[in-house]
C-alpha cells in the first residue's frame, strides 16, 4: 500500500469517535515501543498500517519466524511504527496503544489476525464498533477506549510521530522495514532472513 502524507492529516483526528476539540497546539512525538534486548546487535523497525493486506500477511507468514529465531534470542531489537492512511487506520493505532506498552503488541497481534473482520463494516460507526470488541478482548474496557479515542492531545501526538519518522525515512510504502539503518521493501521471509544474517555478520565484533 502507498504512503499518501495528506495535508489533511490533523483532520482525521475530528472524524474519530467522540473526540474532543482541545488538541495542543504544539503536539510532542511519542517514543517507540519495541520488542526484543535493549543490547541487540540489530534493530529492525517496521512501518506498518493496520488496514494495510501486506503489512497483515507480514504478521501472519514473515513476523513469527523473525520473532522466534532473532527477536526471542536477544539477537534483534523489533519495533513497529504506525502509518495512517485513513481514518480507520488511525482509529485502530489509538486501539493498540490504548491498553499500555506492554499490550501494544498483543493488540496489534490481534488487529492484524482480524482485519479481514473489523474492516468489513460498512460503516465508521461499524468499524469502531468492531474495533471495540477487539478491546474487550484484549481486556481493555468500554470507558478506557473511549477515553482513548476522545484523547485528542494523543492523537496529535500520534499523528506528529507518524508523519516525523516517515519523513525522516522517506517511507512511501507499507510495510517498509528500516533494517540496521538500510531501508528495505516488503520481502518474503528467505530474502529478509539473508538481509538480517548479512546485518548481523556485519555487526559482529572483529575477531
Amino acid at each position: 500500500m502507498f504512503l499518501r502524507f495528506a495535508a489533511t492529516a490533523v483532520a482525521m483526528t475530528l472524524a474519530a469517535p467522540a473526540f474532543a476539540q482541545d488538541a495542543a497546539a504544539t503536539p510532542e512525538t511519542l517514543p517507540d515501543i519495541a520488542q526484543g534486548a535493549e543490547d541487540a546487535p540489530l534493530t529492525i523497525v517496521e512501518y506498518a498500517s493496520f488496514t494495510c493486506g501486506h503489512c497483515a500477511n507480514f504478521h501472519a507468514n514473515v513476523y513469527p519466524q523473525l520473532k522466534s529465531e532473532y527477536i526471542d534470542t536477544g539477537k534483534v531489537r523489533f519495533v513497529q511504527r504506525d502509518v495512517y492512511f485513513d481514518q480507520p487506520g488511525l482509529w485502530a493505532g489509538i486501539l493498540a496503544r490504548c491498553g499500555g506498552d506492554d499490550k501494544f503488541f498483543p493488540v496489534s497481534g490481534m488487529l492484524f489476525d482480524e482485519q479481514e473482520q473489523w474492516l468489513a463494516g460498512g460503516s465508521g460507526d461499524e468499524i469502531a464498533t468492531n474495533l471495540r470488541r477487539i478491546g474487550l478482548k484484549a481486556g481493555m474496557t468500554e470507558e478506557q477506549m473511549t477515553a482513548c479515542w476522545e484523547d485528542t492531545a494523543k492523537v496529535e501526538q500520534l499523528i506528529a510521530t507518524f508523519q516525523t519518522n516517515a519523513t525522516a525515512d522517506e517511507v512511501e510504502a507499507t510495510p517498509t522495514f528500516i533494517i540496521g539503518g538500510e531501508k528495505v521493501s516488503n520481502q518474503p521471509w528467505d530474502s529478509m532472513k539473508e538481509i538480517i544474517d548479512t546485518k548481523l555478520a556485519e555487526a559482529a565484533p572483529a575477531q
